[in-house]
């Protein structure tokens, strides 16, 4: 009997020299890409990318602006019959576009630190009348103004434009700053601020 050879023993699972060399190359090639993936992956750290550019960009954002009411004439100060229907009278025109329902009347006493404010129990379209010319005049109560309003204190009115759509921006205002003198308002005076 004579020993088997390996080409004989491939020949019986059905497998030529051809193909048993064509497999052997497959392995190998196989086995070199693992090891040369091994090893990509083993020497690969993380790479820090790079970019510039000499292109410059520039923008401009601009806000809308909402126009301010103006005053058309000094305002003055109405002390009534021994003070009482005391009101402080402004004479101002709305800005176009807007309507009366978009003014605001604020309130501060006059000094450092005073801040604007919305006045409290005040109605403008129940206080304003528009005028033959298209202007308005408004009448602001001074026992509104309380304890604000007092012996030698002046206090800032101010009418501002502010829409309910635009999220709390509100014009610059048109101020006056009032003072109701003494006792039942004599000496009470008013001057336009802008």
């Amino acid at each position: 009997m004579r020993p088997r050879r390996r080409g004989d023993q491939m020949r019986r699972r059905g497998m030529s020299a051809q193909s048993e060399a064509s497999a052997r190359r497959w392995w190998i090639r196989l086995r070199l890409a693992l090891a040369a993936g091994l090893l990509l992956g083993i020497g690969a750290t993380g790479t820090l990318a790079d970019w510039t550019d000499q292109e410059k960009v520039t923008a401009t954002f601009i806000a809308d602006v909402i126009p301010a009411p103006t005053l058309t004439r000094a305002c003055e100060f109405k002390p009534g019959l021994l003070g009482l229907g005391a009101r402080v009278r402004i004479y101002w025109r709305l800005p176009s576009g807007y309507a009366l329902s978009d003014v605001e009347v604020q309130a501060s006493t006059r000094g450092l630190g005073s801040v604007l404010a919305p006045l409290t129990g005040f109605s403008l379209t129940g206080n304003t009348v528009r005028q033959s010319d298209g202007t308005y005049r408004t009448d602001v109560p001074a026992n509104l103004l309380g304890g604000l309003l007092g012996l030698g204190a002046e206090l800032e009115l101010a009418l501002v434009v502010a829409p309910d759509d635009v999220g709390g921006w509100v014009s610059k205002s048109a101020s006056v700053a009032s003072n109701a003198g003494l006792v039942a308002g004599i000496g009470g005076k008013c001057r336009n601020l802008t």
